[in-house]
């Protein structure tokens, strides 16, 4: 199974990735009302912070994603399952197919968090390059007011020197 397919049935609810009920059916090649039957037989195995059913709110955000109620419009709210939760769903499915899926899960999920680890430490090294790049800025408009006061100063050397006042005019001259 494609890691990417998978990835694309992940969702953020209540700032966790979650996959639902509907999705992991798909997957497990189950339907939908079994692996809830199965879950709600073993509830005791899913605490919160393993599985949760989304609210009517969530439901309409969810609806909202899919533009269409494509995904059966059960008249329940889904489930949301946790990678906790999903791991735990393996065992109370307790098929081969479950078995590889779940591999194949944790391994998109695992695929994911390695690409937020390199997406904040680029995010670090964005901020460390903006703070030399203000540094390099700060000496630069120092650099130009100095050179500013510096050429000012020569200007006025220019005028008052005495070469300036011995020069010929320029233009045409009457004789």
């Amino acid at each position: 199974m494609e890691i990417q397919i998978i990835q694309s049935k992940i969702h953020t609810f209540r700032g966790q990735r979650v996959m639902l009920d509907f999705d992991l059916s798909d997957l497990y090649q189950v339907p939908t009302k079994a692996l809830k039957q199965a879950v709600k037989r073993n509830i005791e195995r899913f605490p919160p912070d393993f599985m949760f059913e989304l609210t009517q709110d969530e439901l309409k955000i969810l609806r909202s994603q899919f533009v269409t109620s494509s995904w059966g419009g059960s008249r329940y709210p889904p489930f949301a399952f946790t990678e906790h939760g999903v791991a735990m769903l393996s065992s109370v499915l307790n098929s081969e197919r479950s078995v590889q899926i779940n591999i194949a899960i944790v391994r998109a999920i695992i695929a994911l968090r390695q690409y937020a680890h390199s997406f904040s430490e680029l995010a670090t090294k964005v901020g460390e390059l903006e703070k030399e790049l203000s540094d390099v800025n700060e000496v630069l408009h120092w650099l130009g007011q100095e050179n500013q006061s510096r050429a000012d100063e020569i200007a006025s050397l220019q005028i008052t020197s005495k070469d300036w006042e011995t020069r010929r005019p320029i233009g045409f001259q009457k004789e």
